[in-house]
């Protein structure tokens, strides 16, 4: 599969780290599974990882404090 966004590099699995803020805290699951480009280096989000990513964060929401680090694999 080409890059969507170069349009020239070939995407390969790897993985990635995800951070985001929610409205009282930091988030970052490290070790996300993903596609990158071999070119631009472009990091995309298969819609199921993206979708148990959003499971994670309404969990994390409820019980969050300032920071939360999590590992993909053990979290999903």
């Amino acid at each position: 599969m080409r890059c969507m966004s170069c349009k020239y590099g070939k995407m390969q699995d790897s993985v990635t780290t995800y951070f985001t803020k929610l409205d009282y805290c930091y988030v970052i699951i490290e070790n996300v599974p993903c596609l990158k480009c071999s070119q631009c280096g472009e990091e995309f989000l298969v819609a199921s990882v993206a979708e148990k990513i959003d499971d994670i964060l309404d969990s994390v929401e409820r019980i969050s404090s300032k920071i939360f680090i999590l590992d993909y694999a053990t979290a999903a």
